[in-house]
């Protein structure tokens, strides 16, 4: 596996000539960094590589333009692209030295030109990577586990579940980004057994707490990438809702699995922490069960073993429309970690790619809905409501089995640990259209 070191760019001492990226708890502190796509709002402009600092934005094409970032002429061309593409594209070595640059730009004392700040409420976030491919996981064996118990009380997890990581294909043209609307759904439908299917607006709409992992460097059709160099694929991070229409999904799953229930929409966050920067928050990986199979040894690497888990902390909050009409604040309604996951994102990539399947920059992996063991950690509402016989209580009065129009999620992800700087991943947002 490769090392993501933790150096001297997650110094907790360090500050940032950004005033808002030092006040405490800010999402994007000089530890942080992270990247996205940006151009000012109200305008048809060219699209610009930024880091995210503090309240603001830190553009990238205008510091290639001005030769403050160094290294080779690709580097440079990289961040005068329209997308992080070329960027994931760079191997490892280069990217660590990329952020050493960032991290010596934003510092307090560094030369750079405060000209070259966006305001991130002057900015529209665009999708930070052309996503060629998307595959979609099912890698939270409590959400595997729960999930099962629904519909096979006395067999919830299939045989295959705890030996090979479980994904599908998913769409990328309907992947939009933070703050886009996400109109209803229609389908197939089929609530009475004995009566034929309906077709119509799904009435059973729920979002799905994930992660979603940025591939970086390309294999070629027919490598398999080692489970010892997979970490090193991967690029950075976002949140992901993948919105999930469940009365569809129950008609339609048998035999192949999601088609119009998963496809209509996914929402990720704009901005993108890197592998760099989280390297302080890897954990070991998930702690089996006793009696548990051992990951084949084509999934097992030491090292990823030892510290191949994320800990990243994730909370949804719901917020209704009646609720922002009368001033209440949204809810939060659940909290999980990524570090609960059954697979660690390096066996995903390894495994997607034993068969010789070749990925690309800006390729996406999701987690699959990211669940804990608590009720309050379970990630998709036909989690927390139990296929909605238990709806959950909104403080409007209001009480939610599935989701209503007019409903908005909010997911925010943070990472926190003892001597070092809190980093977030800012918020993936998305209201329902009817």
């Amino acid at each position: 596996m490769t090392r993501f070191p933790v150096d001297e760019t997650h110094d907790a001492a360090l500050n940032s000539w950004v005033p808002s990226a030092n006040a405490r708890g800010t999402d994007f502190p000089v530890q942080n960094l992270p990247l996205g796509v940006f151009r000012r709002r109200g305008t048809q402009d060219r699209p610009r590589i930024g880091v995210a600092i503090g309240d603001a934005i830190f553009d990238l094409y205008h510091a290639a333009q001005e030769n403050l970032v160094t290294g080779a002429d690709t580097l440079r061309e990289a961040c005068e692209a329209t997308t992080l593409n070329a960027l994931m594209s760079l191997p490892h070595a280069h990217r660590l030295q990329f952020r050493h640059t960032l991290s010596s730009l934003l510092r307090s004392g560094a030369d750079a030109s405060r000209t070259q700040l966006v305001s991130q409420d002057d900015a529209e976030m665009l999708l930070p990577a052309t996503i060629g491919d998307y595959t979609d996981f099912y890698a939270s064996v409590y959400h595997a586990t729960n999930v099962g118990k629904m519909f096979r009380p006395d067999n919830p997890l299939l045989p295959n579940y705890k030996y090979v990581p479980i994904g599908y294909h998913g769409r990328t043209s309907s992947i939009v980004v933070s703050g886009t609307a996400v109109p209803r759904p229609s389908g197939q439908t089929r609530d009475d057994a004995s009566q034929p299917p309906v077709f119509g607006p799904s009435r059973r709409l729920d979002y799905e707490l994930e992660v979603g992992f940025f591939v970086g460097r390309s294999n070629t059709q027919g490598e398999a990438v080692p489970i010892e160099h997979a970490g090193a694929r991967l690029f950075g991070l976002c949140l992901l809702n993948d919105w999930s229409a469940r009365d569809i999904q129950t008609w339609e799953y048998q035999p192949l699995g999601p088609f119009l229930a998963k496809n209509f929409a996914s929402s990720i966050s704009p901005w993108v922490v890197t592998m760099e920067a989280l390297a302080p928050f890897r954990v070991p990986a998930f702690a089996r069960a006793e009696g548990d199979p051992a990951p084949l040894p084509y999934l097992t690497d030491e090292a990823d073993q030892a510290g191949g888990g994320i800990d990243v902390k994730l909370e949804v909050l719901l917020s209704s429309a009646r609720m922002r009409a009368e001033g209440i604040a949204p809810q939060r309604i659940s909290h999980s970690t990524l570090a609960d996951l059954y697979w660690t994102p390096a066996q995903l990539l390894a495994h997607h790619t034993s068969n010789g399947c070749n990925l690309q920059p800006g390729d996406l992996l999701g987690s699959g809905t990211v669940s804990g063991d608590a009720k309050d950690a379970r990630g998709c509402l036909l989690e927390l409501t139990w296929r909605g016989a238990d709806p959950i209580q909104l403080p409007s009065g209001e009480s939610r089995r599935f989701l209503e129009d007019g409903d908005e999620v909010i997911m925010r992800g943070t990472c926190e640990r003892e001597g070092f700087v809190h980093i977030g991943f800012g918020e993936c947002r998305g209201i329902i259209r009817g």
